[in-house]
C-alpha cells in the first residue's frame, strides 16, 4: 500500500503593519537619495573616485593588468566588475571604462586602451569585445599599497568578495582629473588641474598648514584641461571660486592667424574648450554661416588629423581677425564656461563643499593615514620575520643537538620549544628548513637579513612616533611625483594657458548680421514679416494677408536695424529686424516676440535711429516728450515709458521734428488745439501733463510741427495765419477745425 504524502502547512504571512503613505515615501526616497549621493554621483575627496571607477581599477589590478603587462579584452574587465563588485548594466560600466582611457576627456588617463575608444568629434567607442585595456602608471600609483593594509575593505554586494572602501591614492586624483556628477539635491563639477602645480601647493601646505587661498592659487593658477585652450577668467574670480568651492572658469579656443597672398588671411583653431565636441562645433558654425549670422565668415572646414586644425575663412581681409574671433567667441562654443562645484564626500562619507585648501589637506591627511597603516603593516611583517630568523640563529648555534632531537624524539617540535625556549612559529620554521639551508653561507645571509630588518624596524618605530618625520616622508613622495609629472615632462607640461581677462570689445550689430535692405510689414492683427528689398507702395500692396486682416504698418529698413514698437500699455519694445520671419508666408505674430498682451495693441512702429524725440500721450490726453535713446528696451518685457491709470490706454506716439515749436492736438470730438511746445515737458518716464481738455471722448491724435511752415493734415496744409484762432495754451478745449479741413480726426 502506497504511503500518504503529508505536505507541511505554509508559514503564516507576516502581519500587515499600517504605515502613513507620506512616511513610507519619505523613508524610501531618503534611502534612494543617500544611495545616489554616496554610491554613485559624488567622488571621495581622498582618491577622487566614484565607486564604479574604484571598482574598475581594483578589478583590473586583480586581473594583473599592470602598466607593463599584456592587455586584456574590455569585456573581460567589465564581466569581472559586474560579477564581483558592481551589479549594474554592462554598457554603463563600459562607458565609465572608456572615459578613463580618453586622453581628451581625462587629464591623466587611468586606463591604457588599445582599439577604438572614441574621439573628440563625439564618436562612440567600439564595442567592448573589440577593445582591450590595462592600467596606466597613474592608476598603479592610486593602487600602491592596497595589499599592505593601507585601506579598509568591505564585503561586496553578495558577501562573496571584498572591495576597498577607498584607494591608497599616491596621486592627487580628485583635482588632477576632476569629476562631475548629479545626485539628488546636489551636484559636483570639478575641472582637471596640473599635477606639478598641485604638488607645489601640497608641499607649501605641508610647511604652512594655514596657508591663504591667494598663496595656494599662486601655485595653482587655474584648471589645466586635457584639450588645452586659454583660461581668460579674471584672477579675482579664480581666487573667489577656490575660496568658496563654487564658481566657473571661462575658457577660449587657441587660434592663430595665417597670412595669405593679396592681403588675405585665414584663422586656424588648434585647441578647443574642454568637453566641446568638434563635430558639433563645426556643425554649429556651418549653420550660422548658412543662416547669415556670420556675415564676415566665408567658410569653415575641418583639416584635423591626430591634432586639431579647424580652418575659418573670412570673406575679406579687411576685417580684423580679433574682431572676427570676438564674434565667434560670443555666439559659438569656441568660448565656454566650465563650472566649479567642489562638492565631495569627506573621510566620514559626508557630502561637503570644500575650498581648495580643504581639498588639498584632505588628500594629505589620507596620505598620512596610509603611511601609518603601511608602516604598521610592514612593522608587523618584520616582527614575524625577525622571530623566525631568531629561531634559525639558535638552530645554527646548536645544529648538532637540533639534528639529534629531530632524529630521536617522537615529538621534536615540543622538545625543541622546551629545550631552546622557542616559540611555536620558530620551532615550526626550524622543522621546515631544507637540508641545503644548513650550509655556512646561509647562516651568514640570515645574520645580514636579521641586522637589516632590525635597522628597518627601528626606523619604522621612529617614523610612527614622530609626526614631523611622517610629513617629511609624505613630502618626499610628493617631490618624486613632481619630478615624474613636472612642467619639464611631456605629460606634465601645462596645456591650458593662463591669460589676462580680455578687454570688452563693443561689437556692433553689423558684425553679426549681413546688412541688406528689407521692408517690414505688420498687419492690423499683429502679424509681422520682412520682405527683401525696399518695396514700392504698389509692390507692398500686393502682399497677401490672412482672411479678414489688412496692412497697418510698412517700413523701409536694413537687417542691421532695430524696430521700436509702442503699445497701448505705454511700453516701448525693441525687436531686431534680422530676427523677423521672411515675407514668403504671412509672417509670425508679433506677440510671440514681445510680451504684448492679447488685450493690447500696437500704437506705432518705427525704425530705431537714435537722437530723436517722441511725443507720447494717452487717450485721456496726458503726455510728454521723451528722448528716443531713453525708450530702447533690452528684454522682451519692454520698457515702461508712459504711466497709465486703470482703464487708460496710450494713443499717440509721433516723431518731434528738430525745429518744431508748436504741438497740435485733436480729440475724438474733432476739436483742435495748437499750443507752444515749451509747455510740454521732456521726461524719460511718467504720466505727463494734460494736452487738451475733453468733455466727451478723448485725445485722437497729436503732433509737433513748426508753426511758420503750417500744419499738414491729411495731405492738406493750414498756414500759420489760418491757425491763428486755434493757437492757445496747453489744457484748453480747442475749437472745431477751420472750414474745408478734413473730416478725419487724425493728422
Amino acid at each position: 500500500m502506497a504511503k500518504k504524502t503529508v505536505t507541511a502547512e505554509p508559514p503564516p504571512p507576516p502581519p500587515i503593519r499600517p504605515v502613513a503613505l507620506g512616511e513610507a515615501l519619505s523613508e524610501r526616497y531618503l534611502s534612494y537619495a543617500l544611495s545616489t549621493i554616496m554610491a554613485r554621483s559624488l567622488p571621495d575627496v581622498r582618491d577622487g573616485l566614484k565607486p564604479v571607477h574604484r571598482r574598475l581599477l581594483y578589478a583590473m589590478q586583480q586581473l594583473r593588468l599592470d602598466a607593463n603587462g599584456p592587455y586584456k579584452k574590455s569585456a573581460r574587465v567589465v564581466g569581472d566588475v559586474i560579477g564581483k563588485l558592481h551589479p549594474h548594466g554592462d554598457q554603463s560600466i563600459y562607458d565609465a571604462l572608456v572615459r578613463l582611457a580618453q586622453d581628451f576627456a581625462i587629464r591623466y588617463p587611468l586606463v591604457d586602451g588599445q582599439g577604438n575608444f572614441g574621439n573628440i568629434d563625439g564618436d562612440n567607442a567600439a564595442a567592448m569585445r573589440y577593445t582591450e585595456a590595462r592600467l596606466t602608471e597613474v592608476a598603479e600609483a592610486l593602487l600602491t599599497g592596497i595589499d599592505e593594509d593601507a585601506v579598509d575593505f568591505r564585503p561586496n554586494f553578495d558577501g562573496s568578495e571584498t572591495e576597498p572602501v577607498v584607494l591608497p591614492a599616491a596621486f592627487p586624483n580628485l583635482l588632477a582629473n576632476g569629476a562631475a556628477g548629479i545626485a539628488v539635491g546636489m551636484a559636483t563639477s570639478i575641472p582637471p588641474h596640473n599635477v606639478g602645480e598641485l604638488c607645489d601647493a601640497l608641499l607649501h601646505l605641508i610647511k604652512t598648514p594655514n596657508a591663504r587661498i591667494e598663496t595656494l592659487v599662486a601655485h595653482v593658477p587655474g584648471p589645466d584641461f586635457p584639450t588645452g585652450g586659454i583660461l581668460v577668467e579674471p584672477r579675482e574670480s579664480v581666487i573667489e571660486a577656490y575660496r568658496t568651492g563654487r564658481g566657473s572658469f571661462r575658457v577660449r579656443a587657441r587660434w592663430t592667424k595665417e597670412q595669405l597672398p593679396r592681403g588675405q588671411y585665414r584663422i586656424v583653431v588648434t585647441e578647443i574648450p574642454y568637453q566641446v565636441q568638434k563635430a558639433k562645433l563645426i556643425e554649429k558654425l556651418a549653420e550660422l554661416i548658412n543662416g547669415k549670422r556670420l556675415p564676415m565668415v566665408e567658410d569653415v572646414r575641418d583639416e584635423s588629423a591626430d591634432d586639431i586644425r579647424l580652418v575659418i575663412e573670412p570673406k575679406t581681409g579687411n576685417v580684423p581677425a580679433d574682431l572676427l574671433m570676438e564674434q565667434l567667441f560670443k555666439i559659438t562654443d569656441l568660448e565656454s564656461r566650465f563650472p566649479l562645484n567642489l562638492n565631495v564626500l569627506d573621510a566620514d562619507q559626508t557630502p561637503k563643499v570644500m575650498d581648495l585648501r580643504e581639498a588639498l589637506q584632505a588628500f594629505l591627511d589620507h596620505r598620512r593615514v596610509v603611511l601609518q597603516r603601511r608602516s604598521q603593516h610592514r612593522l608587523a611583517a618584520i616582527e614575524r620575520r625577525l622571530e623566525v630568523l631568531g629561531g634559525y640563529l639558535i638552530a645554527y648555534l646548536n645544529i648538532d643537538e637540533v639534528i639529534e632531537i629531530i632524529r630521536r624524539e617522537d615529538e621534536p617540535k615540543v622538545e625543541l620549544m622546551r629545550r631552546f625556549k622557542l616559540s611555536d612559529a620558530q620551532a615550526e620554521a626550524i622543522l621546515n628548513m631544507r637540508l641545503r639551508s644548513l650550509r655556512r653561507l646561509e647562516e651568514i645571509e640570515i645574520k645580514k637579513e636579521n641586522k637589516a630588518l632590525s635597522e628597518e624596524r627601528k626606523g619604522l618605530k621612529a617614523l610612527l612616533a614622530d609626526e614631523k618625520a611622517q610629513w617629511q616622508s609624505i613630502a618626499g613622495e610628493i617631490q618624486e611625483l613632481r619630478k615624474k609629472y613636472g612642467a619639464k615632462t611631456e605629460e606634465g607640461r601645462r596645456r591650458t594657458e593662463v591669460a589676462d581677462a580680455p578687454e570688452p570689445i563693443d561689437m556692433p550689430i553689423e558684425a553679426f548680421v549681413e546688412k541688406e535692405p528689407v521692408t517690414v510689414v505688420c498687419s492690423d492683427k499683429g502679424w509681422i514679416r520682412a520682405a527683401k528689398g525696399h518695396l514700392e507702395p504698389a509692390a507692398a500692396a500686393e502682399l497677401k494677408y490672412k482672411e479678414g486682416d489688412r496692412e497697418k504698418f510698412t517700413l523701409h529698413a536694413m537687417t542691421t536695424d532695430k524696430l521700436l514698437v509702442f503699445g497701448t500699455n505705454g511700453r516701448f519694445y525693441t525687436v531686431g529686424i534680422d530676427k523677423l520671419p521672411s515675407a514668403r508666408g504671412h509672417g509670425e505674430p508679433l506677440r510671440l516676440m514681445i510680451d504684448l498682451g492679447n488685450d493690447q495693441d500696437v500704437v506705432e512702429m518705427l525704425v530705431l535711429k537714435g537722437g530723436r524725440r517722441f511725443l507720447v500721450a494717452s487717450h485721456q490726453a496726458r503726455g510728454f516728450i521723451v528722448p528716443e535713446d531713453e525708450v530702447v528696451a533690452q528684454t522682451k518685457n519692454g520698457k515702461q515709458v508712459l504711466n497709465l491709470s486703470d482703464g487708460e490706454e496710450a494713443a499717440v506716439c509721433s516723431v518731434v521734428p528738430p525745429d518744431a515749436d508748436h504741438v497740435a492736438a485733436i480729440g475724438d470730438n474733432r476739436k483742435l488745439l495748437v499750443f507752444p511746445i515749451e509747455q510740454l515737458p521732456e521726461m524719460a518716464r511718467g504720466r505727463g501733463v494734460t494736452l487738451q481738455k475733453h468733455k466727451d471722448g478723448g485725445l485722437s491724435d497729436a503732433k509737433a510741427f513748426k508753426l511758420a511752415d503750417g500744419l499738414s493734415w491729411q495731405s492738406r496744409t493750414k498756414s500759420a495765419a489760418e491757425l491763428k484762432e486755434w493757437v492757445g495754451d496747453r489744457a484748453q478745449a480747442g475749437r472745431l477745425p477751420p472750414p474745408g479741413s478734413p473730416r478725419a480726426s487724425k493728422f
